[in-house]
């Protein structure tokens, strides 16, 4: 006989251990199933061992530069088999984490891959978490879909010799020549990541600078960073094919004809919801894309089955997906509603100059009204005895119609911790008055969001 819950969740990602985790505290008899990473792909390939990577990266420059402030010493060497186990290790440690308060919260859990037979009825066959289980069934009053995204691989000759992320995280050796396709916020950050480690690095994209979406300012200053810190930028093209040479590298067509030789062929060409084997169709949950398609509500089209985080491609980050799994917890088992900003997400890329902002572009702003600019670009301190280049850039958008700031953007050192901050004020919908009434802390960069007083440029309401 199956086993009967109030609440199954597919996936124990971010947004569906929460969920979870809520929904048993109002008393609900909930359980969980995953098939291959208890936290999901960002405590496991995704966010946090990304970020153990770039804080690694980050040692790379510290023994050089810290001669510019009168360190002496002998250079380091990077022995990235060494890094690698450090963060399996911490991954380790975190899986038992994840899974230990799940249990404390009374949740009963589940190792494998789960397919619908019903609305309310699941089957769970046996994954790697654990291989020699049996089948089982599972009822519940309510299902939650969370179980997020993968990565994709372009449809072209040769793309099974290339890596993905997730393939990125256990590599046994650094290549020493890679070729990363695509521009997007995974291509940029394994640019740095992998650069500064030591590699050889050429990354080629469709656009014609990277980080689509992005402002425009933002892209523009990441693109001369990338430039100057030896990265190829190959724009506008993409690879037509991938084939392995006899001395076992790899070389890459693109689609203009000129080829690439690396060790290593990165794709970071973007992510698709992971609903492959749920069976969606059979039970009428209606998908669009490849994404299961929600309302407001994140109820499906089905009664009763609901779904949370990437797999609906919408704002696919994982505080996101956490304020979804608790509202919806608390909506269904507790009574009330949560609210949460989301249309005011801050985000970030953890280039080694990082990257961050909140709320609207410039370009996006401009189709509403006619916005003023406040830009700034600057060489920070720390760079005044390295003699460096890097530049940090601010920029604020601001609505002329209520002097609203409305955006805020951001790259150099510690901009996703500013602009966390920022975040609060633009959702609050502070005006640029009450920026310029705070005062700053000095010498930080920090400062530079409230002493901006001069109006760079005016940008006209497109269409009006």
């Amino acid at each position: 006989m199956a086993a009967e819950f109030d609440l199954l969740v597919i996936g124990a990602g971010s947004g569906g251990v929460r969920c979870a985790r809520i929904a048993a505290q109002h008393g609900a008899k909930v359980a969980i199933v995953e098939a291959r990473h208890w936290g999901g792909t960002c405590v496991n390939i995704g966010c946090v061992p990304k970020k153990l990577m770039v804080y690694a990266a980050d040692y790379a420059a510290m023994g050089p530069e810290s001669q510019s402030f009168g360190w002496e010493g002998a250079a380091w060497r990077h022995v990235w088999a060494r890094l690698i186990s450090a963060k399996n290790e911490e991954i380790a440690r975190l899986n038992n984490v994840y899974t230990t308060m799940l249990e404390k919260a009374g949740v009963t859990l589940f190792k494998g891959t789960a397919a619908f037979l019903s609305r309310h009825e699941v089957e769970i066959s046996p994954s790697a978490l654990d291989p020699s289980a049996g089948k089982q069934r599972i009822r519940a009053r309510k299902i939650v879909i969370a179980v997020g995204g993968a990565p994709s691989r372009p449809k072209i000759d040769g793309a099974e010799l290339g890596i993905v992320s997730d393939d990125a995280f256990y590599l046994p050796e650094r290549p020493g020549k890679i070729v990363i396709i695509g521009g997007g916020y995974i291509g940029v950050e394994f640019a740095g990541i992998f650069s500064r480690l030591g590699s050889d690095v050429t990354m080629v994209f469709r656009g014609e600078r990277p980080l689509r979406g992005f402002d425009d300012d933002l892209r523009t200053h990441l693109t001369e960073a990338m430039t100057r810190h030896g990265i190829t930028l190959k724009s506008g093209t993409s690879p037509k094919r991938i084939d392995r040479l006899s001395d076992g590298t790899l070389a890459t067509t693109l689609d203009q004809g000129e080829k690439l030789v690396s060790d290593c062929v990165f794709f970071a060409t973007g992510r698709h919801p992971a609903i492959d084997g749920l069976n969606l169709a059979a039970i009428g949950v209606t998908c669009q894309e490849g994404r299961v398609v929600t309302n407001a509500s994140m109820a499906t089209s089905v009664p009763d089955i609901y779904a949370i985080g990437d797999v609906t491609d919408q704002i696919n980050l994982t505080p996101v997906a956490i304020a979804q799994g608790h509202i919806l917890a608390d909506r269904i088992f507790g009574g009330h509603d949560r609210h949460w900003a989301f249309e005011t997400t801050p985000k970030a890329v953890f280039y080694s100059q990082p990257l961050a902002s909140v709320g609207l572009t410039e370009e996006e702003a401009a189709k509403d009204a006619a916005v003023d600019v406040y830009l700034t670009r600057f060489r920070p301190m720390r760079q005044s005895l390295l003699k460096g280049d890097d530049q940090v850039l601010i920029k604020l958008v601001v609505d002329t119609r209520d002097e609203r700031v409305v955006g805020a953007h951001m790259m150099g050192d510690a901009a996703p911790e500013i602009i966390q901050a920022v975040a609060i004020a633009v959702t609050a919908r502070l005006r640029k008055a009450d920026f310029d009434h705070t005062i700053g802390i000095h010498p930080t960069t920090a400062e530079e969001i409230v002493t901006m007083r001069t109006v760079t440029r005016r940008t006209p309401q497109k269409n009006a």
